[in-house]
């Protein structure tokens, strides 16, 4: 069941209350699925939660080689908020059936108070219930599973809230979906809003046994994955985000943060985050770009000067279109296999990551969303959006898996996908002209900050 949530103010939480033909309108507040929230209740922006101190962060080795990045934190942020990808959940064999958005009832027998406890309340300003059952949830606060699906489903709602104030009088489809192997997720979407024309938030939180594919893919990275009787226990989690705007000057940002763990047959459980942000402008703007830049790496170097430029390089690497020899965008941060010196350092990191995406991003829709623009910028548009959809049909590890795996959910693995592009026979700008100048960044990246 496909339910939708209408922006009408710019209040802290979503509120919905259920009309007519299926669909939520939100009143007043804006809240997801609770047809109330508590008193001065305020969804906290990402990291406001708390402050914790930290001690050191690396890139960790990979089974049979590879190397190791050792950093020292400076001061870790906390606070349950961030992002994580969704990719992992259509790399399994999986049927995915979708079920109710309605809230969690009550557990029989459970006091009414902790039915309204601080998680509760909570989760009442996410987009849809957790995946996970509210009971399992306050079994395990302290589980690094438990904490990463709070965040991401936090930090989904917040960007939800800053896309929707942003576009004014724009329509979210709340899509909640179940796997039946385990787990499910919850797939946010506008499309021909006033600014943008396709932004979507979606976030999965799945379990099982790895698929073959998946296995395989992971053993080429350097993991041993000792299965025991064939199979590979595991459990993934993550929110992924691409947003494509109307406006030529408004640039295309697409993140992805997520967190894995796989038991192997002796028991030992292998652990590891990944992720990265990066930006796709039609048209250079320099000031963007150093904003964008900068905004990413102050996030990074509270936690080691050697991240940034680690991170940067990795982006520029992983965003390449090698048929075309130019990357997709202008860049930003990307890693993978994360994995030292603790689960609870590396968190801070994707946190302070996660903190940096709307300030690093919503100002520039701002400042460009009502921007005027010719026929011939958006056909160049049109023409970028099609570099951009080569590169994730063609290249990007979690699409691909997705796609060639049976069972998957394809409308969550194409939610990437503009709704409109473009491609041209032997199209080629003219010398020095706008379109000639991004097409020279593309084929050999900056360093936009120092």
């Amino acid at each position: 069941m496909a339910v939708h949530l209408r922006w009408l103010s710019a209040g802290p939480c979503w509120r919905a209350v259920r009309g007519a033909c299926g669909e939520l309108h939100a009143c007043g507040e804006l809240r997801a699925w609770s047809p109330r929230c508590a008193a001065g209740r305020l969804c906290r922006t990402p990291g406001t939660a708390c402050r914790e101190q930290s001690r050191g962060l690396g890139y960790g080795p990979r089974v049979g080689g590879g190397s190791r990045l050792r950093t020292r934190l400076a001061a870790g942020l906390a606070g349950l908020v961030g992002l994580a990808a969704a990719a992992f959940g259509h790399v399994e064999r999986a049927e995915m059936v979708r079920k109710s958005s309605g809230a969690q009832s009550a557990s029989p027998g459970r006091p009414e108070e902790e039915e309204d406890d601080e998680l509760a309340r909570r989760c009442r300003c996410f987009m849809a219930p957790p995946v996970t059952d509210l009971r399992e949830l306050r079994r395990r606060p302290d589980d690094m599973k438990s904490k990463m699906e709070l965040l991401i489903l936090e930090t989904q709602a917040q960007v939800c809230q800053a896309l929707a104030q942003v576009d004014g009088g724009a329509r979210f489809s709340v899509d909640r979906w179940e796997r039946k192997e385990g787990g499910g997720g919850i797939s946010c979407v506008l499309q021909d809003g006033h600014v943008f024309e396709k932004a979507g938030v979606s976030i999965s939180v799945v379990h099982g046994n790895l698929s073959e594919e998946a296995a395989k893919q992971m053993r080429s990275r350097g993991k041993l994955l000792k299965a025991k009787d064939g199979k590979l226990p595991f459990s993934a989690m993550g929110v992924s985000s691409v947003i494509h705007p109307k406006n030529p000057h408004t640039p295309t940002i697409h993140f992805n943060y997520r967190y894995f763990e796989v038991e192997e047959a002796d028991g030992n459980t292998l652990w590891w985050f990944g992720g990265g942000c990066d930006l796709t402008p039609t048209y250079l703007n320099q000031e963007d770009a150093v904003h964008f830049h900068r905004t990413l790496k102050e996030a990074c170097d509270q936690h080691g000067p050697d991240l940034y430029p680690k991170f940067k390089k990795w982006c520029d690497d992983y965003f390449f279109i090698a048929h075309r020899g130019e990357r997709r965008g202008i860049g930003g941060i990307f890693f993978d296999d994360l994995d030292s010196p603790s689960k609870e350092e590396v968190f801070r990191f994707v946190q302070s990551c996660t903190q940096a995406i709307i300030p690093s991003y919503v100002p520039l829709v701002k400042k460009h969303c009502n921007d005027a623009f010719t026929p011939q910028e958006k056909l160049w548009q049109q023409l970028r959006r099609g570099r951009y959809v080569e590169f994730n049909l063609l290249y990007d590890r979690g699409t691909k898996f997705g796609l060639f795996t049976p069972g998957s959910r394809i409308e969550s693995i194409l939610m990437s996908l503009p709704l409109t592009a473009r491609w041209e026979y032997m199209h080629s700008p003219s010398e020095n002209s706008k379109e000639a100048e991004i097409l020279e960044v593309l084929r050999h990246p900056r360093d936009w900050v120092p």
